[in-house]
Parts: structure tokens; sequence; C-alpha cells
């Protein structure tokens, strides 16, 4: 960044920040934000898939489940040690909240975030079974990839290059979800849980992509750390997940 250009068209433009003495108090405050919402989500998701463990029906099927839950809390630790950098307190944030707390199933919350954490609002649901969470983890696994890759591209270098890593483990957990509803999905009583898992968690999903026509997007595309539009980004989502279901007659 130049001494004559505005930091906000240096980030427009593509700059990059590597150091929390750079930052300005606003980028600083959408930063935290993005990596607090990140952090929540994957302490949630992974509490919540940890209660699935013993609902695997084999094996297999519960080392790729332990797999996740490893990974996803590892996620969560890798970007905490960034937020450590801004002075937030690591030690502690673990045991903060309850993560594991769910709303009731029936709860419709929309994309509103609930509680005193920052997970996105689809992990206040409760998973129920085998079946159900495998649902989930595909169709929250592929949007969790979307996210990624736009998350890849912050303009703060020090965490884009922390989500460039995840992203290849992240995109794997999806894999294995996959190859799991497709064993669900071989037989006539799984596909039958199958869709009904994927009537409920589907709508539920897509709302972790946040609203059309965002004005919140326009903030953080100012500051670089968002470049494509929430819409955009549940197309993208909605045309993978909708050829996949459609392969495996779920949807």
């Amino acid at each position: 960044m130049t001494d004559t250009m505005p930091i906000e068209d240096y980030l427009a433009q593509g700059g990059v920040l590597t150091s929390p003495a750079n930052v300005p108090p606003r980028y600083r405050g959408e930063l935290l934000r993005l990596m607090a919402s990140f952090v929540d989500s994957e302490l949630a998701g992974s509490a919540g898939f940890a209660d699935t463990i013993n609902d695997a029906p084999g094996i297999q099927e519960r080392i790729s489940a332990a797999r996740i839950v490893l990974e996803k809390t590892d996620h969560a630790g890798q970007v905490l040690k960034v937020m450590e950098s801004f002075g937030a307190d690591g030690g502690r944030y673990a045991a903060h909240h309850p993560w594991a707390a769910r709303l009731a199933r029936e709860a419709e919350i929309g994309a509103t975030r609930q509680g005193g954490d920052m997970r996105l609002s689809v992990f206040h649901y409760p998973l129920e079974g085998w079946v159900d969470a495998v649902v989930m983890n595909v169709l929250m696994g592929r949007a969790g990839t979307v996210q990624l890759k736009e998350l890849s591209r912050v303009s703060y270098q020090p965490l884009a290059e922390v989500f460039r890593a995840i992203l290849p483990r992240e995109t794997r957990h999806a894999e294995l979800g996959a190859a799991g509803l497709a064993r669900i999905a071989a037989d006539t009583e799984g596909r039958a849980k199958a869709k009904a898992a994927v009537a409920y968690w589907y709508p539920r999903v897509a709302e972790s992509f946040g609203h059309s026509g965002s004005v919140r997007f326009t903030t953080l595309s100012r500051f670089g750390l968002r470049h494509t539009p929430n819409e955009t980004l549940l197309a993208e989502w909605r045309a993978a997940v909708d050829a996949e279901l459609s392969a495996l007659d779920l949807n």
C-alpha cells in the first residue's frame, strides 16, 4: 500500500494485509467476525457430529466420522491461532460456549444466529441418527467447500493461507460423506430415510449462504474479505448437490 492510496482502494484492487499492526479498526472488526463464525461453526459442527460416531453401522464409518470430528476441531484451532494474534484468548475459547447445544428439531430460525456464539444457523439444529448425520454432512460439506474457496481469497494473507491449507481436508470430508450416502441410498429403506433427511436439511444448509443482495457483502467486498455474492455461491452449491442427489435418486 502506498502512502497516497486509501486502504479501501488498495484492498479493492487486490491488495493484502499481513499483520495486525497494519489493520484498520473497521477491517479488524469484520475480520474477527469472519474468523469467529468459522471457528464457532467448526466447533459446533464437530461437537454435534461426535455424538453420532456410535451410531455408525461399521468400523470404517466410525473411523471416517472420528476423522471428521478430529480435523474440524483442528481447523478451528488453526484459525483460532490467527485470532490469537489479534488478542483472542485461545486457551479459554474452546470451553467458552456449549458447542453441542441445539435447538428443537422443528425450530425455524432462518439464517439468524442464536445464543452467544457465531456459529452458522444450521449448526443449531440437532442430528437424528446416522442417516440424518450423513445427509447433513454431505450437504453442509459441499457448502463448506464452496464457502472455503471464497474465504481462501480473503485479503488478510495469514488467514487466506490457513483457509487454503484447510480446503483439501474439508473437501475430503464431503467425499467421505458422499461415499457413505451412496451406500445408504443403495437400498429402498435407506433411500427413503435419506430423502426425508434431504428434505429437512437442504433448506437449512441453503440458509447458511446468507441473504441475496446482502448489504454486509458490499462492506466486506470493499475490504477484500469477500469477492463473490451470496446468491452466486448458493447457485454453485445448488448445482453441485442437485446433481449429486439426482445420481442417487434423492432429489
